[in-house]
């Protein structure tokens, strides 16, 4: 099947409805009340379940999801309001629960085999925490993430503004693409394919957006439109064009832009990034505006608004781009900062030839055998003792040089950095981000103050390179 093969002359559209939806409802009133003062629990419980990812009336496809929905519930919550989380696994195997980009305390982190144990079937683990930065985030499991998340565990959490801005929709825009067989399940028996570990990663064939193809948006002329657009692919790399629509990005991986980038007219995230947009629908009543996913040079349609025949409220869009205020973190000073380089080895084309793996240096064909064609700084896979050690409250610098042929993107948990170099030259008022995308052959400086405790992994969410060798960890004492 060609990548997001469609037969769109056959297919009817799927509507979505633009309005928000609260946590309750999402979760079909699956919240337990707690004791007095405290938060309800909210229950997420991943299990079997079935999706409608092909056109309306074809067969359902079977998946992993939370709740039974692909995506998993909306969890949109307060800034700062403790939260309480339970996951009740009801999968046949273990997961954990990762909450991507939030600044959390560590143990709540969902790092199995690092901040917990990893949670079996028919068991259950409570994650209690708070959300200090508003934005937007998401969650998805940390144990055989290459796997379940590709099977459909992911959903998103938005933490709401003290004042948020003044929009007629706040729309999810969460963008995955399916690897589907010929007969339209998913395509289990390629799970754990060297081919994929070694090269780009899984890459699918069918796109989703908010887990249905080509979904339609209904909207008014002059509407302003909040898009929060999430990247949840295990690898692929997607842009997006909106037609008819002027844009302005407003925020980087949940979090605000000093000023906003205005006239856009296309988006590049890669996997686990996130990007805030502001739109405003200047078409007239009746108008179909497409978006377009055009990373491979060819335009797939993803998904549409459709103008309604009623004009909107205002009489025309509100003419200032919308700044969001910016969440407090601590700006990183390269004075006195310590630094280590991360070399980026490994993948086919590659021409790494050995590594250390489990305390002892393999060649490259036992290395394979082991599952292992990636490696940072000469060692494949999540070791006993962490990349660097930092103090807490000091600067650190992570310069990755990637030697390989392959992109990477960059993630690093519980904390939210700057780019200050790439290839050499120094950056200036570069925007916060916790995933950055490292090309082929490409040289880039990150800088964070480690200011919050723990252990916190370091990887490379391609999902197959951090499974293969591609991840590792710091601690902040």
């Amino acid at each position: 099947m060609a990548y997001y093969e469609r037969k769109i002359t056959r297919r009817r559209l799927m509507t979505m409805g633009v309005g928000a939806v609260t946590t309750a409802a999402m979760m079909g009133g699956n919240m337990r009340k707690g004791w007095a003062g405290e938060p309800a629990v909210q229950v997420l419980n991943p299990g079997e379940a079935t999706a409608a990812i092909y056109e309306k009336g074809s067969a359902p496809v079977p998946v992993w999801a939370y709740n039974g929905s692909v995506p998993g519930p909306v969890l949109r919550v307060g800034r700062n309001q403790p939260l309480h989380f339970r996951l009740q696994n009801d999968l046949p195997q273990p997961t954990s629960i990762h909450w991507h980009g939030i600044r959390i305390d560590n143990a709540m982190d969902g790092v199995s085999g690092m901040t917990q144990v990893p949670v079996a079937q028919g068991e259950s683990f409570d994650y209690r925490f708070s959300a200090p930065d508003a934005g937007t985030y998401w969650y998805h499991p940390h144990h055989r993430s290459w796997e379940q998340m590709a099977r459909g565990l992911y959903g998103a959490l938005i933490v709401e503004e003290d004042v948020p801005p003044e929009v007629d929709h706040d729309l999810l825009f969460i963008a995955d693409d399916w690897r589907l067989a010929q007969d339209g399940t998913l395509d289990v028996s390629s799970f754990g394919a060297m081919g994929d570990h070694s090269h780009g990663g899984r890459l699918g064939n069918w796109l989703t957006i908010n887990g249905r193809t080509s979904p339609v948006f209904d909207v008014r002329s002059n509407d302003r439109i909040r898009m929060r657009c999430i990247n949840t692919a295990n690898a692929r790399i997607m842009s997006f064009r909106f037609d008819g629509m002027t844009g302005h990005l407003v925020a980087l991986d949940g979090q605000p832009l000093a000023a906003p980038r205005t006239g856009l007219t296309e988006i590049t995230l890669s996997p686990a990034q996130r990007v805030d947009l502001i739109l405003d629908v200047t078409a007239k009543p009746g108008a179909r505006l497409a978006v377009w996913e055009v990373s491979t040079g060819q335009a797939y349609e993803a998904a549409s608004f459709q103008v309604g025949e009623q004009p909107g409220e205002r009489q025309q869009p509100i003419p200032d781009p919308v700044i969001l205020q910016a969440n407090v973190l601590a700006v990183p000073s390269l004075d006195n900062a310590v630094g280590i380089d991360l070399l980026m080895e490994g993948g086919a084309m590659g021409g790494m030839q050995s590594a250390m793996y489990g305390g002892k240096v393999l060649d490259i064909r036992d290395l394979v055998a082991q599952g292992m064609v990636w490696a940072f700084n000469g060692v494949a896979g999540r070791t006993g003792t962490p990349l660097m050690t930092v103090k807490r409250g000091q600067t650190a610098v992570i310069n990755m040089i990637n030697q390989t042929s392959w992109p990477h993107a960059m993630h690093l948990h519980g904390h939210h950095f700057k780019v200050v170099e790439r290839n050499g030259r120094a950056t200036e008022g570069a925007p916060w981000r916790d995933t950055e995308l490292v090309e082929a052959n490409e040289r880039v400086a990150i800088a964070f103050v480690a200011d919050n405790p723990g252990k916190w992994l370091f990887h490379c969410h391609m999902l197959e390179h951090q499974a293969a060798g591609m991840i590792t960890w710091l601690e902040v004492l």
